[in-house]
């Protein structure tokens, strides 16, 4: 009897103690928001495949009817995979067309889960390393970024935290602030770049979500205006099979070291476009 006792009394903590550490689930329903990464990994042996779209700008000089608002061109495209190794490491590979200087981008990233939020802990950290690399053809012009001098030039590298809490089931809030290196830059620019990234997800309903995202360079080229900020607006549908996501934004590229340090497209003058990624999950 003594001994039941015990072993009751052991059950009864150690359920007390697990339901104390319930890990908070989907702060974001996908690995990315709109144009930065989410504080999202996969589960183990989750397979996502991921393709995204960003068309031509919707308004303004090179808008309108004349390229059926943006939609017969294309400025960035996106097809990859990621893979959950552990619930906390997911690793990436994606290919890009490219839209700033440096196109043709084969791009992977490592995600891993330092943080969970809980019922312990307040809010998810997620560490994120990137590399991308340029097969575009190099130029003769030794005047250009794609000249390519040296082999090394081919490569940039991102490292953001994200720093993300669901407040409920409706509403969550992510911070990212990140570092980017690329090898070659231009004479009068830095080739480091720090930025500051903010995310939002705001469910609308069981099917349907709202997605804000912007990022905030620090640099003299995007003080004096001639690169802007990068900002998106995405609806997200959730089928139950894949997630679907039709956003505006005025970012070209699609990558990291693509669109923070060389997005020039304005809101206020029409240079925003139409973008859509689908994600579908696999099991193996």
């Amino acid at each position: 009897m003594k001994q039941l006792i015990i072993l009751v009394i052991a059950l009864i903590c150690a359920t007390s103690l697990l339901a104390q550490d319930v890990l908070v689930q989907r702060t974001f329903k996908s690995t990315r928001v709109i144009n930065t990464h989410s504080v999202e990994t996969l589960q183990k042996h989750k397979l996502d495949i991921r393709i995204g779209h960003r068309f031509g700008d919707l308004a303004g000089n090179a808008g309108g009817w004349q390229s059926f608002y943006g939609l017969e061109n294309a400025s960035d495209v996106l097809i990859g995979f990621q893979y959950g190794v552990l619930d906390r490491l997911t690793l990436g590979l994606t290919r890009t067309k490219g839209a700033g200087p440096h196109k043709a981008l084969i791009n992977g990233q490592a995600k891993y889960r330092l943080l969970w939020q809980s019922d312990k802990i307040p809010f998810s950290v997620t560490l994120l390393a990137g590399i991308g690399f340029s097969t575009m053809q190099a130029s003769s012009s030794t005047e250009v970024l794609n000249h390519f001098a040296k082999y090394g030039h081919r490569f940039s590298y991102v490292y953001q935290a994200h720093i993300a809490r669901k407040f409920s089931d409706r509403f969550s809030l992510q911070i990212t602030p990140s570092y980017i290196h690329r090898n070659i830059a231009n004479v009068d620019v830095n080739n480091d770049l720090i930025s500051i990234g903010a995310a939002t997800r705001i469910q609308l309903s069981k099917v349907y979500a709202l997605l804000i995202d912007a990022t905030v360079p620090f640099s003299p080229q995007h003080s004096s205006g001639e690169y802007t900020f990068p900002i998106g607006f995405g609806l997200e549908i959730d089928t139950g099979g894949h997630i679907f996501q039709i956003n505006l934004t005025n970012a070209q590229g699609m990558a990291e070291t693509d669109y923070i340090p060389y997005t020039d497209a304005k809101w206020g003058d029409g240079q925003f476009r139409l973008g859509f990624t689908i994600s579908r999950l696999f099991n193996l």
